[in-house]
């Protein structure tokens, strides 16, 4: 991998000892710089961008050349120009006109339908020709990143103070250059050359290549993922149900004639764009997008995002247009900050395209004003009924995609050693991409820094030394670690040793006291202690000190965590000592909303026993998509009992009732003392996981599959005075699945048994179904009416839960609750066991109330029996 990487290398800076470099700016007519303006070399692969102040530079071999540059709304032009090599500058400033857009000599009547409308048609019935007119493509893409904060609070929330660190100024500053390619009928692989980021000569940056595909006009949905829903594209099938079309102009472009068209929402709810669209004649593909999505969007803490996109021929083979430069700018508030950033790539060095049709399919020209909207046409033209019915037949040519992706695949095999990377990899981070001296980039950057990008990168590199130092770092901590009592009621408090890569956590106040009936006032102090280093690898302990004042007994444990490997899954955790477990060691039942329910309502809901031992686990992940985790323990467990009915507000007519869970298939769930060693392997598959490798570690991108689980857990007896004999296996599935405007959908199921001889279970040893019986929910995605032990088994269950979240669907059509930016979600949670019969829970709610809240409303059934309802509150981001 070395070899190959070290000969591209020499191979650019000996080409750049060649060249000549032509450098200057793009201007529009009142003299301001045309931020990320194209500039390409005619009737070749290479293109580069403007920055942010309009200015561009482009490294040559010597020769002549016509330079096109183009601007989205502006006319291009054509510069000769001649590079004379060997290290020469050449100054080549333009200014560039606005386009010039004619609507003809027909005149359109204020009852007509704008001709925009049958430009549009077109465009929609060949938007999946183009969507798959390329095969295979291979490119070189530039990425240049950039965040920066202009407006900064006092404290964030009226309540936390800002770090040493946050500043006015530029946060964020990356670039990247990779190798990227594409492959029908989304297979794409990348391969990071080089990387750079503002203040850290180790970082990598985390820009992709493939992101850009999310911003694909020819898909129905735009799915950038900054939002949980996506955005209608304005060529989509559906289209003309969200927005209104305006016929600006057209004009001739290089021998076509491009229409500008003006996107307007229908209604301001819809998930939709405003801005232009460009749609070239006769081919009816983009030529560019010039869109924004404003504060109607629903998008938190994004008040504007403008994304532009050009388009050109793709080298040699005009009936193939190819991406040549994207940007993504915004404008960002939340929290009292304010900020803008944007995203630029350039692509340029097209090679290895192949066509998926050998030519288009043949279709008549569109004249420049069409139909009114009553079908009628002047004379010489279509009528509306004439326009709808032609397009493409793609019929007959699926068989031959199928052929030219598959002549596609095995070509880019042979040619293209991206396509030699493993299944499933999609971007390939080779250690040391980030050590390229200022040479290198002066030499292979395509888009110059701005003014205040170089500065950035000159102050942040100069004194990174000095920031890395113990001083420096040591100063920052200790305003980092500023005490406040604040921080240690909500979150805790962390004392950072950034140095040393060291941190001490303590748990927040409703995590150290906490009280129960069978202990009383607990206090549980825990400190998490946490070493790094500098490959991702780390080492935790976690001491935990609880006594219960009650009780009057001390129960100490201690937790570890080791990460083995810097980049790959390896982890060993283990936890010994002694320690007080609910029966359910999955409850949504946690120790504050105990508390509450136990001071304040007079409910006892915990059922707590003790135990002494230690468990071992190890996590790996042996093959892509799939995490194995191997446990094994021994536990001498010990009944407890209620030892105090102290509370703060006492309810007439209702008494605590005693530490034992109630079961319809264990009506005496007592036990005493009990041993047990068990023996455990869990198994997650994701087939088909797209991921991304990097020096510091493998990351997960997810796949069109569900996960798959398949786990068992055996006790053993004879060991160590182990007396309980059980197997337990257990199946399930789950998934996230996307219905576009309709919002997401989330499934788990799980079916399982215990299996052979059953001796000396105990109650704990059962299949629990984490149900609630309080107002607060831990966890929406379980069941929220079913008591906690009712149906408890230890023979078969089946259990289902789906949840589906609208994300605006509904309720951004209401003006005064789109405002608030509420979200509705229905869900539905299904259990079966010889006790349950079919027991099924309903519910709808709202989320983001106050952007983290969620309150759903139940209704419970057992066998088609109505059981009650009731309200639940929780988290609901």
């Amino acid at each position: 991998m070395r070899l190959p990487f070290i000969f591209l290398v020499f191979n650019f800076l000996s080409f750049g000892a060649q060249a000549g470099v032509i450098k200057g700016a793009v201007s529009g007519a009142n003299k301001q710089g045309l931020a990320f303006a194209n500039v390409a070399v005619r009737g070749a692969a290479t293109s580069t961008g403007a920055n942010e102040q309009g200015q561009y530079q482009l490294r040559l071999p010597a020769g002549q050349y016509e330079l096109v540059f183009q601007y989205v709304g502006y006319r291009p032009q054509i510069q000769p120009v001649r590079v004379q090599g060997g290290d020469t500058l050449l100054t080549v400033n333009v200014t560039l006109e606005p386009e010039s857009y004619n609507l003809g000599e027909v005149v359109v009547k204020s009852t007509d339908r704008d001709p925009a409308y049958a430009i549009i048609q077109q465009a929609q019935q060949w938007r999946a020709y183009h969507r798959r007119e390329v095969a295979a493509y291979r490119a070189r893409v530039y990425i240049k990143s950039l965040g920066r904060i202009n407006e900064t609070p006092e404290k964030i929330m009226g309540l936390f103070k800002l770090g040493p660190d946050i500043k006015k100024g530029i946060f964020y500053l990356s670039e990247s250059l990779s190798e990227f390619s594409f492959t029908q009928p989304n297979v794409v692989k990348e391969r990071m050359i080089s990387s750079r980021v503002s203040g850290d000569s180790r970082g990598i940056s985390f820009n992709r290549a493939s992101a850009a595909r999310n911003l694909g006009f020819y898909e129905n949905l735009i799915k950038p993922g900054f939002s949980e829903r996506g955005f209608v594209s304005p060529i989509a099938s559906n289209a003309m149900l969200f927005y209104k079309y305006e016929l600006v102009g057209s004009t001739p472009r290089g021998g076509d004639v491009v229409h500008k068209i003006r996107v307007i929402p229908r209604r301001r709810t819809d998930p939709v764009f405003t801005g232009f669209i460009y749609i070239v004649d006769n081919s009816w593909r983009i030529h560019s997008v010039d869109l924004t999505l404003d504060k109607d969007a629903q998008i938190d803490y994004v008040d504007e995002l403008h994304i532009a996109q050009q388009y050109a021929p793709a080298p040699g083979n005009s009936n193939v247009w190819l991406i040549q430069s994207q940007q993504v700018r915004a404008n960002l508030s939340g929290l009292g900050f304010k900020g803008s950033g944007y995203i630029t790539a350039v692509l340029s060095d097209y090679a290895n395209v192949v066509p998926t049709y050998p030519a288009p399919p043949t279709a008549k020209t569109l004249p420049p004003v069409v139909a009114n909207a009553k079908g009628d046409a002047p004379v010489g033209q279509e009528t509306a009924a004439q326009i709808r019915k032609r397009k493409p037949d793609l019929r007959g040519l699926h068989a031959q995609v199928r052929k030219q992706v598959k002549q596609a695949v095995r070509d880019s095999i042979k040619n293209d050693p991206l396509a030699r990377m493993p299944r499933g990899q999609v971007q390939l981070v080779e250690k040391g991409v980030n050590e390229r001296d200022l040479a290198y980039w002066e030499q292979l950057r395509p888009v110059p820094l701005t003014a205040e990008e170089q500065k950035d990168y000159q102050v942040k590199d100069s004194t990174e030394t000095l920031r890395k130092s113990r001083p420096y770092q040591d100063s920052l901590d200790r305003k980092r670690n500023e005490f406040e009592p604040i921080n240690l009621l909500i979150g805790g408090y962390t004392h950072v040793n950034t140095f040393k890569k060291q941190s001490v956590t303590v748990l927040p106040l409703a995590q150290i006291y906490q009280y129960n009936t069978v202990e009383g006032l607990v206090f549980n102090p825990q400190v998490i202690y946490r070493q790094r280093t500098d490959d991702r690898r780390f080492f935790t302990l976690t001491p935990t000190l609880r006594y219960g004042f009650s009780s009057k007994e001390f129960n100490p444990s201690l937790a570890a965590i080791w990460q083995l490997h810097p980049a790959k899954i390896k982890q060993f955790s283990l936890l010994v000592g002694r320690t007080v477990e609910n029966f359910d060691r999955n409850s949504q039942l946690t120790p504050a909303i105990n508390t509450i329910y136990t001071l304040y309502a007079n409910r006892n809901y915990a059922k707590l026993y003790r135990r002494d031992g230690a468990e071992l686990t190890y996590l790996t992940e042996p093959i892509n998509g799939l995490n194995l985790r191997l446990s094994g323990g021994y536990f001498d467990r010990h009944e407890l009992f209620n030892t105090t009915d102290r509370l703060l507000k006492d309810v007439p007519g209702r008494a605590f009732t005693p530490n034992l869970p109630v079961s319809e298939k264990m009506p005496d769930p007592s036990f005493g003392r009990s041993q047990v060693l068990t023996v455990g392997v869990s198994m997650d598959y994701k087939p088909g996981q797209r991921y991304i490798s990097r020096p510091d570690g493998k990351f997960n991108l997810g796949s069109k599959w569900p996960t798959f689980n398949l786990q068992g857990r055996a006790a053993l007896p004879g060991v160590l005075g182990a007396d309980v004999r059980y197997t337990l296996l257990q199946a399930g599935v789950r998934d996230n699945v996307a219905l576009g405007l309709l919002g997401n959908s989330s499934y788990r199921v799980s079916i399982g048994s215990f299996l052979g001889r059953k001796e000396g279970m105990q109650f704990m040893d059962y299949r629990h179904f984490s149900g609630n019986q309080t107002i607060l929910a831990g966890n929406f995605s379980n069941f929220q009416l079913l008591d906690y032990y009712r149906f408890s088994t230890n023979n078969s269950y089946f259990e289902a839960h789906y949840d589906h979240h609208f994300n605006g669907f509904f309720l951004n059509n209401i003006p005064l609750l789109r405002k608030l930016k509420l979200q509705e979600v229905a869900s539905l949670n299904y259990l079966t066991t010889a006790q349950a019969g079919h027991y099924v829970e309903l519910g709808v709610g709202i989320e983001h109330i106050l952007k983290v809240l969620r309150v759903d409303f139940y209704t419970a059934l057992q066998s088609g029996e109505k059981l009650g309802t009731g309200v639940r509150i929780g988290f609901g981001f």
